[in-house]
């Protein structure tokens, strides 16, 4: 709940659009791309060196990992496809003779193929998120501010965190 309240926050206060959306983008890729493989540490390396929300990057790879999950099967599909393809074995066999490109683990369809999809997904859905955070902030978020529960919610927060700093 406190994740969820941080993020609400992220987009109601003054941080950078492009800042929410880009943690949103990153979070996409750490949920879509199978976690524990070395690609992933090129966007763990970008979350931790840019000035991300990392509220925002925990839900977008806690929803995109579900989604994940679904497309799996159209990865593989992806992944093999390219795999398969006969002007480009060539060069896959070379790769896998490397030892600094077989620990990628590029050879797993699953892994290239999400791969694949994330990064050619990154900018669209970056301007995506980026025109849902502007229209949230123009048009929801006064609308959003005036809601029982969101006032609720903020002052329960508020309530927690003064308990919590005064002990």
């Amino acid at each position: 709940m406190g994740l969820l309240f941080d993020f609400f926050k992220a987009l109601n206060t003054n941080q950078h659009p492009s800042q929410i959306a880009l943690s949103l983008v990153l979070g996409m890729i750490l949920g879509l791309t199978p976690l524990l493989f070395a690609h992933n540490l090129i966007t763990l390396a970008l979350i931790f060196v840019l000035r991300v929300n990392l509220s925002a990057v925990i839900v977008a790879f806690v929803v995109f990992s579900g989604f994940a999950y679904l497309l799996d099967p159209v990865f593989n599909q992806l992944g093999l496809l390219l795999l398969n393809t006969p002007s480009l074995s060539s060069v896959f066999t070379d790769m896998y003779n490397n030892a600094f490109w077989r620990i990628l683990h590029f050879n797993n369809s699953i892994v290239i193929g999400s791969i694949l999809v994330a990064y050619l997904l990154a900018i669209p859905i970056f301007v995506l998120f980026l025109v849902l955070v502007r229209s949230y902030r123009n048009r929801f978020l006064e609308w959003v501010t005036k809601l029982k529960v969101v006032q609720w919610l903020s002052r329960s927060q508020a309530a927690k965190f003064a308990a919590g700093f005064m002990e």
